[in-house]
C-alpha cells in the first residue's frame, strides 16, 4: 500500500472543484506543440476525474516568466493540444486567480476540464507565498499533485495548496513513486546503477548517495575519464575534470568499504577530433595516446556492463555511456540499452532510468518502451536519486 494518497482515497467526487497541478510545460514551435508526451502522461488522471463527475481545474506552468505576464508564455495555445489528447473539450481562464478564474469555474458543470493561466505569471508562485496559496485554494475543495517533474519545487502550486486542502498523488505521479520506490526504496538485489554524461561535478552528491543503495555502480561518458584519470592513467584529450581526481578516489575509496563494485571502462573508442563518423580505433584503457580523445566505452566494457545486468534483479539509469548523439560513437549505450531491455522483457528485470539526455538515449536505441518505467523528470528525479526530499511529494504523505 503506497505511503501517499492516491486517486484511490478520494471521497465522492460529484460536482467537487478538483485542482489539479499537472506539467504542460511542452515543445512549442510555429504556433504548435511539437511533442506532447506531457500532456499524455497527465491525461489518465484527468479523465479519470472527469469521469466521477468532478469539476477539474487545471493549473500549470509555462517557461520562466519570472512573476511577470508575458504574451509568449501564456497557455492558452496549448488548450487546442490539450483537447486533442483528452478528447474532451477545455475551456480557458485568462488568471489563475481573482476574478477571471472564478467566473470561468462558475460556469463549469460536473465533467467539465478547464485550464488556467500560467500560475507563474504571480511572484506568489514560485515565492510560495501565503497569501498567493490562498488565492489559488479559493478555487477548488480537492488538490491532486500529478506533476512529479515539478515536485522538487517548494511553489505555491506543487507544495504551498496542499496544506490547505485534502492533497492526493495523481496517476503519473502515482506510477513514478511506485516505479522509484521498487528502483531504489525498496528494490529487489542485486541492484546495479549506470551513471553516465559528461561531468563528476553535477553528479557527485548522485554517486555518493548511491554507494551504500548499490550493489555495483558502473560509471560511464566523460565521468568515467576523470576516474580513470584518477587511477593514474593517461587520457588524452578525453574531456576530464582533473581538478577532480581526489573526489573520485574518495569515492572509490567508500565503495570498497561498503562493497559497492565501481565499474570503469577496460576499453575504449578513440579519435582525434570530436565529430560524426571521425576516424576511430578501439584500445585498451592504458594505450589512449596524446592526441586522442575518448568517445565512447569499447566492446569489452559493454561485455562486462551486461555481464552486470544479467546478475542483476534491478537496475537503475542515468545518463549515456558514450557521446551517444553522434555516430559511431552511440554503440556502448544502444548495447547496454537493448540487453536491458531484452531481460526487462523476459520478466528478469525492474529497470527504471530517467534524466533529459538518458530518455533521448533510450529513443535512440528504440527500447524507451520496454524499460519497466522511464521518467521523463530531469531535475525531480535526479534529486530523488542523490536522496533529497521533494517538497512535493513530501507533503502527499499519509
Amino acid at each position: 500500500m503506497p505511503a501517499f494518497k492516491t486517486l484511490d482515497d478520494l471521497p465522492d467526487l460529484t460536482g467537487k472543484r478538483v485542482l489539479v497541478r499537472v506539467d504542460l510545460n511542452v515543445p512549442f514551435a510555429d504556433g504548435r506543440v511539437t511533442d506532447t508526451t506531457r500532456i499524455e502522461r497527465v491525461a489518465p488522471t484527468i479523465q479519470e476525474l472527469s469521469r466521477k463527475g468532478a469539476k477539474v481545474i487545471l493549473m500549470a506552468h509555462f517557461g520562466r516568466p519570472k512573476g511577470e505576464v508575458v504574451a509568449d508564455m501564456s497557455l492558452r495555445p496549448i488548450v487546442h493540444a490539450v483537447e486533442e489528447v483528452l478528447d474532451h473539450a477545455v475551456s480557458f481562464a485568462d488568471d489563475c486567480i481573482g476574478e477571471a478564474a472564478e467566473k470561468a469555474i462558475a460556469e463549469m458543470r460536473t465533467g467539465d476540464v478547464l485550464l488556467l493561466e500560467n500560475t507563474r505569471f504571480h511572484k506568489g508562485e514560485e515565492k510560495n507565498d501565503p497569501a498567493f496559496v490562498e488565492a489559488l485554494a479559493k478555487n477548488g475543495d480537492i488538490y491532486v499533485n500529478d506533476a512529479f517533474s515539478a515536485a522538487h519545487r517548494a511553489h505555491a502550486s506543487t507544495e504551498g495548496l496542499a496544506h490547505h486542502m485534502p492533497a492526493y498523488a495523481g496517476r503519473t505521479m502515482q506510477a513514478e513513486l511506485e516505479a522509484l520506490e521498487s528502483g531504489l526504496g525498496d528494490p529487489k538485489r542485486p541492484v546495479v546503477a549506470i551513471v553516465g554524461g559528461a561531468k563528476v561535478s553535477t553528479k557527485i552528491d548522485l554517486l555518493e548517495n548511491l554507494l551504500d543503495k548499490v550493489d555495483a555502480l558502473v560509471i560511464g561518458g566523460g565521468m568515467a575519464n576523470t576516474f580513470v584519470a584518477a587511477k593514474g592513467i593517461d587520457v588524452g584529450k578525453s574531456l576530464c575534470e582533473h581538478d577532480l581526481a581526489d573526489t573520485a578516489r574518495t569515492i572509490m575509496a567508500k565503495a570498497e568499504k561498503t562493497g559497492c563494485a565501481i565499474v570503469l571502462p577496460e576499453d575504449g573508442v578513440v579519435a582525434s577530433e570530436f565529430k560524426a563518423n571521425a576516424a576511430n580505433e578501439t584500445v585498451a584503457i592504458d594505450a589512449i595516446l596524446a592526441d586522442q580523445m575518448m568517445l565512447d566505452i569499447g566492446p569489452e566494457s559493454v561485455k562486462a556492463i551486461n555481464g552486470w545486468i544479467e546478475k542483476a534483479e534491478t537496475l537503475v539509469w542515468n545518463g549515456p555511456l558514450g557521446a551517444f548523439e553522434i555516430e559511431p560513437f552511440d554503440q556502448a549505450t544502444v548495447s547496454a540499452a537493448k540487453f536491458a531491455a531484452e531481460r526487462t522483457r523476459a520478466g528478469k528485470l525492474v529497470s527504471v532510468a530517467g534524466g533529459g539526455d538518458t530518455v533521448s538515449a533510450l529513443n535512440h536505441a528504440g527500447v524507451k518502451d520496454d524499460f519497466s518505467y522511464v521518467s521523463t523528470a530531469g531535475g525531480a528525479f535526479l534529486e530523488w536519486m542523490e536522496g533529497k526530499v521533494l517538497p512535493g511529494v513530501a507533503v502527499l504523505k499519509k
